[in-house]
C-alpha cells in the first residue's frame, strides 16, 4: 500500500478550537448587533422623553401666562376657568338682551388676546366662543332678536369679531351658539340665571384643511 493509498483512507476532520472560535465569533456579532440595537432603541426614547418634557414645559409656560392674564378677572368673579375654558359673564360683556360689547368686557377680551394667540401659536388647535343665556324669553319689544338662540350667536360673533379686532388670528377661532341649552346653574333664581348667561372660549382641535389635503396628494 503506497502513501498516497494510504493518505486516501484517512478523513480529514476540522480541529475542535477552530469550530469553536467560528461560533464564537458568530455569537460575539450577534450580542453586538443586540447591544447596538438596545442603545439605539435607549437613545430614542431618552430623544422622544427630552421632547416630551420641553413641550410640557412650554406648555405649562403658556398655560401659566394664560392664567397671569385671568388672575385679575378671576379673583373678581368675573370670568372663570375649567377644563381648559374660559367662561365669561354675560354681565360683564353685555348689557340685558343685548350684543354689544360694555367697556369693561372689550377691556377683557383684549387683555386676552395676546396670551390667547401665544397658547395656539405651537398647538393644532382653535378656539371655539360659544354663546349661551338662561331659560328666559327675549324681552318683548326687543325685535332685533327671534329667540335666545338668535342672541347667544350675535354675542358669540360679537366676541369672536372683538378677538380677532384684538390680534387673534382670524383662522383660529369661530363662533358656537347654544341658547339656553347647557346651563351650568338651575334657572331658579336671578343669580343663578346671570351665570347661565356667558360665553365661553375653548380650544378644539383643529379640523384637517380638506382642499389643503387635496392639493398635497395631487403633488
Amino acid at each position: 500500500m503506497t502513501d498516497q493509498d494510504f493518505d486516501a483512507g484517512v478523513e480529514t476532520t476540522v480541529p475542535a478550537w477552530a469550530v469553536f472560535g467560528d461560533l464564537m465569533s458568530v455569537m460575539l456579532g450577534a450580542f453586538v448587533l443586540v447591544l447596538l440595537g438596545v442603545i439605539g432603541v435607549q437613545m430614542e426614547l431618552s430623544s422622544r422623553l427630552e421632547n416630551e418634557v420641553k413641550q410640557r414645559q412650554a406648555e405649562l409656560k403658556r398655560r401659566q401666562t394664560l392664567e397671569q392674564a385671568l388672575a385679575g378677572p378671576l379673583a373678581a368673579g368675573r370670568v372663570t376657568l375649567k377644563d381648559g375654558r374660559i367662561g365669561i359673564s354675560g354681565n360683564v360683556l353685555f348689557a340685558l338682551n343685548s350684543d354689544q360689547l360694555q367697556p369693561e368686557g372689550r377691556a377683557l377680551l383684549k387683555s386676552l388676546a395676546a396670551p390667547l394667540s401665544a397658547y395656539l401659536g405651537a398647538r393644532d388647535e382653535i378656539l371655539m366662543v360659544s354663546g349661551f343665556t338662561d331659560d328666559q324669553q327675549v324681552r318683548e319689544g326687543n325685535r332685533r332678536f327671534a329667540d335666545n338662540l338668535e342672541l347667544s350667536a350675535q354675542r358669540a360673533l360679537t366676541v369672536t369679531r372683538a378677538l380677532i379686532e384684538a390680534g387673534v388670528p382670524p383662522a383660529s377661532v369661530f363662533s358656537a351658539a347654544f341658547g339656553s341649552q347647557q346651563p351650568v346653574a338651575p334657572n331658579i333664581t336671578e343669580e343663578s340665571r346671570a351665570k347661565n348667561r356667558r360665553v365661553e372660549i375653548a380650544p378644539v382641535p383643529r379640523v384637517p384643511n380638506a382642499a389643503a389635503g387635496a392639493a398635497k396628494a395631487d403633488a
